[in-house]
Formats: structure tokens, C-alpha cells, sequence
């Protein structure tokens, strides 16, 4: 029963992703690869594959690492939601079908069970993992939405770079994400 909720990460988020490769009822993986230009897409599944692991080998502390940074992570996805895309794309978007889980219901189920289920003590360095994902996906999207040569540049989605605003879109996912791993080490260690 206490892995039951990582279970239930790893299957709804099994199911969407899935979704994604299956188009006009054909299976392609062309199909699904673009969905993973998004941190949402990238930031579940690797909190799904960290939440399975952590079902088999849960006293593992590379396995409960790998939970907490994509506990973090799925975080940075929801607030940014909440604070930034929401009020920009509008909530109902953000927020119905396949988002509605990714967006907010998966996040939800595991910070939940990190800070419940998964409770232990936490170093200060564990915690600073936890920006991992901002600071990889930072680069990515930089380059492949400012420096990649013109025809394989990705839309800027997210809006990070409007008006060449990029360093301050970086710096602010930054810091976000380090009062999220701060919170969590907090948390961890009351």
C-alpha cells in the first residue's frame, strides 16, 4: 500500500505518454517525440520512471534521490502553470485533458507522497539536485530556441524569450526552482 501512490504516477503517466505516439489510429514515433520538447512531458515522465523504481527499490538512496529531483521538477511544472503560462495561456488550457494530470494532478500525487510516504532526512547537497532539470532544460531550450540555426529552432512555447528577455526567464526558473528545493529540505528535515 505505501507504494501505491507511486504506482498511480507511473500509470496515468505511462497512459498519456502513450497517447502521444498513437495518431489517426496509427502508432509512430514520430508522432510522439515533439511532445518531449516540453519540460512538463520531460519532468513527468522522468518522475513516473523515478516514482516505478522507487515501488521495486525503496529503501535505494540513488532511487529516492531520483524521486526527490523529479518531485522538484513535476513542482517547477505546476507552479510555472499556476504563475506564469496560466495567467498568460489561460487556466482552463492549462488545465483540461491530459494537462489536467500533468499540469497539476500527477505533481500533486507526488509531492505528496514525498513528503509523506517517502519521508527521511535530506543533506543540503541532495537538495541542491533538485535544480538539475531547470538548469539542463535551460540550456536545451536556450540553444534551441535562440542559437540553433533558424530551420531547427523550436517556437519559443513558453514565452521565455520574448522581447530577448531570456537571461531573466533563466534567472527566475532558477531561483524557483531553489526555493522549491529549499522548501523540500525543509520539509524533509522538520
Amino acid at each position: 500500500m505505501d507504494q501505491f501512490l507511486n504506482l498511480l504516477i507511473f500509470g496515468i503517466t505511462f497512459y498519456l505518454t502513450l497517447r502521444f505516439f498513437r495518431k489517426n489510429g496509427a502508432w509512430s514515433i514520430q508522432n510522439g517525440l515533439p511532445a518531449f520538447r516540453f519540460f512538463t512531458v520531460q519532468s513527468n515522465v522522468f518522475c513516473a520512471v523515478a516514482a516505478l523504481l522507487l515501488c521495486f527499490m525503496p529503501s535505494a538512496a540513488w532511487v529516492w534521490t531520483l524521486k526527490y529531483i523529479g518531485t522538484a521538477a513535476v513542482t517547477v511544472t505546476m507552479l510555472t502553470v499556476f504563475l506564469f503560462l496560466g495567467p498568460q495561456y489561460g487556466y482552463r488550457k492549462m488545465l483540461s485533458g491530459a494537462d489536467l494530470f500533468m499540469h497539476l494532478l500527477t505533481p500533486v500525487l507526488a509531492i505528496v507522497s514525498f513528503l509523506t510516504i517517502e519521508r527521511r532526512p535530506m543533506p543540503l547537497p541532495t537538495a541542491l539536485l533538485g535544480i538539475l532539470p531547470v538548469l539542463l532544460y535551460g540550456v536545451l531550450y536556450l540553444y534551441k530556441v535562440v542559437q540553433a540555426p533558424e530551420d531547427r529552432r523550436w517556437e519559443d512555447f513558453y514565452g521565455f524569450n520574448k522581447g530577448g528577455k531570456w537571461p531573466i526567464s533563466f534567472t527566475v526558473m532558477t531561483a524557483g526552482a531553489l526555493v522549491i528545493c529549499t522548501v523540500f529540505f525543509l520539509l524533509q528535515n522538520r
